[in-house]
């Protein structure tokens, strides 16, 4: 908490003492901007806005959404926005949107999470996170909902209907693009689901950190966590991983790039099972996906 309030100090000293001469001043070429959490969502949001938006994420290649603390920059630049489209439930989201929109409270606020079934951890009450006292969120629904192509699909319903609420003169042309977006996750979808079906694909995952559950859910697909709880696995985790990837035939580690590979290049020498990098916060959304469940099939 003494960092985010440390943030916040930098950030009102740079308002303070930047002279208001230095405000850019508006020129036709000006395009209004909107801040999305994720890479994804920017994906999505250009997808459908073209050139008619300049779209920006708060969260920075190769950092986590789970924890990532946004630069007094950041934190400053988010004024010069119009909106903020975010994914839903992740742990950015949970810690800092109150003090994003207190910052900025002319932002039109849209959560592109709406309507999607959430999947929600066993036990756990179906209701929204909370802010522990580390300052980042804990429980709640599973947050990667953009690793579907079904989410995909609402996603990208909800950065239409986002759009044109803000440029209500330009919905035709938002509708265009709305429909080739949905071409090209309808695609992905087909294209994994006829890759699932081919004789001897894997029908059972492991990863570091679970960050496929909706993947998993629905193409039926087994996924197991190297993380437990949210921190690194215990001895007798590891072991109890171990016996399970050979119970369930998997052929396959999924390590993120902001994660430790240490216990999964262990867990793949017990085993001989292949350790293979994916990157769910790439930008690439349709690419990423269609080389995660590829992978899935390497073995046949």
């Amino acid at each position: 908490m003494k960092r985010i309030h440390t943030i916040w100090m930098l950030v009102l000293l740079l308002a303070a003492c930047k002279p208001g001469g230095e405000k850019k001043a508006d020129t036709p070429d000006d395009k209004p901007v909107i801040t999305v959490t994720i890479e994804p969502l920017r994906y999505f949001t250009e997808a459908i806005a073209g050139d008619r938006f300049d779209v920006v994420s708060m969260v920075p290649k190769g950092s986590s959404p789970e924890t990532y603390d946004p630069t007094p920059a950041q934190l400053m630049s988010l004024s010069q926005s119009t909106a903020y489209l975010r994914i839903g439930f992740i742990g950015f989201e949970q810690t800092w949107m109150d003090r994003l929109t207190d910052n900025a409270p002319h932002l039109q606020i849209f959560d592109t999470s709406h309507g999607i079934d959430l999947i929600f951890p066993d036990g756990l009450p179906e209701e929204e996170p909370h802010a522990a006292e580390d300052g980042h969120a804990h429980h709640g629904p599973e947050p990667h909902i953009w690793n579907s192509p079904a989410n995909a699909r609402i996603i990208a319903t909800n950065v239409f209907k986002a759009l044109c609420t803000l440029d209500t003169k330009h919905r035709d042309d938002y509708l265009a693009r709305y429909d080739s977006l949905c071409t090209v996750i309808d695609r992905t979808d087909s294209l994994c689901r006829q890759m699932l079906a081919q004789p001897g694909a894997d029908h059972a995952f492991m990863i570091y950190h679970p960050t496929l559950s909706y993947l998993a859910r629905d193409y039926g697909l087994l996924q197991l966590s190297i993380e437990d709880g949210g921190k690194e696995p215990s001895p007798a985790h590891l072991k109890e991983l171990i016996n399970a990837c050979r119970e369930e035939n998997i052929h396959v580690i999924f390590v993120q790039p902001e994660f430790d590979r240490r216990n999964a290049e262990l867990i793949a020498r017990q085993t001989g099972t292949r350790v293979v990098d994916i990157n769910p916060l790439a930008y690439d959304w349709e690419a990423e996906i269609l080389k995660t469940v590829r992978e899935l099939i390497m073995d046949n």
